[in-house]
């Protein structure tokens, strides 16, 4: 078996990965919640979780190498370019963390490793 990299994240979010999860959020909540969200998050300081531990809070299905995205960002890892963190809402009203931006690297990074460490924002 191959020697695992680290996997390596930028200090902040991509500017594309808050529009993202605006889009998102504003399937599920009312455009001024998704939006007040999404500026909380831009303001969050960055925080760490298992990616286990998230996938279980988030209550998502595991998508794997096939799909090109996860695929994609597998890649970034094993080739030692940094990922965006994820953006993370915790919607306590039903008991589960929302992945508002990252759900791919979430799935990537589980796929590689399910104990390593996530590098996210995440609001409430």
């Amino acid at each position: 078996m191959a020697k695992k990299v680290e996997i390596k994240w930028f200090e902040e979010p991509d500017d594309h990965n808050y529009p993202a999860a605006l889009s998102y959020l504003s399937l599920i909540y009312e455009e001024k919640q998704a939006a007040d969200y999404v500026s909380r998050l831009k303001k969050a300081v960055i925080s760490e979780f298992k990616s286990k531990d998230i996938f279980r809070a988030s209550s998502l299905s595991l998508l794997g190498v096939s799909n090109t995205h996860v695929k994609t960002n597998q890649e970034k890892i094993e080739s030692g370019e940094k990922l965006s963190p994820i953006l993370l809402v915790r919607d306590s009203a039903n008991g589960r963390v929302i992945v508002a931006d990252g759900y791919h690297r979430l799935c990537a990074v589980y796929t590689y490793d399910e104990d390593a460490i996530i590098s996210c924002k995440i609001v409430s």
